[in-house]
């Protein structure tokens, strides 16, 4: 957040240009390099006066570059040094090496704060089962074969998605194809269908259909990914015998 008035500086040490006491005088100008510096305040000040530590507010005040002591000095007196601290109250940057992984909060290093180059990580994983035996004879795809369907929202729009569908399927077709792909949302990203069998002459053909995609939605919002089923004819029975069908989605930072 913006500050009102000096923004604090943090671990800036500096030691003042030598002073030379005035006879009578209890104000001075402080620099670094004949510039005027201006601590944050007193308390972020270590001040010495004739080899003794001086006690901040009491012993003297600061106001913008000058520095007042709460009594005239006189000749013979010396100002040791002045150091000036900074910000004493931040931490400033920490040093190299020194952030152990129990100081990162859960969940704090997104992939945008990833290199270029570094990713290629699974960052999430979301699964989805069926063991319903599903039936159809539609020659087209339709979420009606199959409840195989999981929501993921990627961290990031460069990052991608990898679809692993795997269901066990069993034709009653004589000469006709079996056919799956995957929608993303309403959309079909399996081309020409990414899982294909085709049956001749005999039915009754049990077999396991795996499709696997890697999707880029260029999205950052809930993607619903489906799998569908169709036939070019003829019946087929997805899960059949109520066996487990399954769809898993990974998200793959960029």
């Amino acid at each position: 957040m913006a500050y009102i008035g000096k923004t604090p500086t943090i671990g800036n040490f500096q030691v003042c240009d030598a002073i030379s006491v005035v006879n009578g005088q209890a104000a001075y100008t402080m620099q670094v390099g004949s510039v005027n510096v201006s601590p944050e305040s007193a308390n972020h000040m270590l001040v010495s006066l004739n080899g003794i530590l001086q006690k901040a507010g009491s012993s003297f005040t600061v106001s913008g570059s000058t520095i007042t002591f709460a009594s005239n000095l006189v000749t013979g007196d010396v100002i040791d040094f002045i150091q000036i601290l900074g910000n004493v109250l931040d931490l400033g940057v920490p040093s190299d090496a020194t952030v152990s992984t129990a100081k990162i909060v859960d969940g704090a290093v997104t992939s945008a704060k990833l290199a270029s180059g570094v990713g290629g990580k699974v960052l999430q994983v979301v699964t989805a089962t069926d063991s319903t035996a599903r039936t159809t004879t539609s020659t087209s795809y339709v979420t009606a074969s199959s409840s195989l369907s999981v929501n993921i929202t990627p961290a990031s729009t460069s990052n991608k998605i990898f679809l692993i569908c795997n269901t066990p399927v069993k034709e009653s077709l004589n000469g006709e194809t079996f056919l799956g792909t995957i929608f993303r949302d309403s959309t079909d990203i399996g081309g020409n269908g990414l899982g294909l069998h085709y049956q001749e002459a005999s039915s009754n053909i049990r077999f396991p259909m795996t499709m696997c995609l890697l999707d880029s939605p260029s999205s950052s919002s809930q993607i619903t990914y489906t799998a569908r089923f169709k036939t070019s004819g003829g019946t087929a029975t997805i899960n059949e015998g109520n066996r487990t069908g399954t769809l898993t989605a990974f998200e793959v930072g960029a």
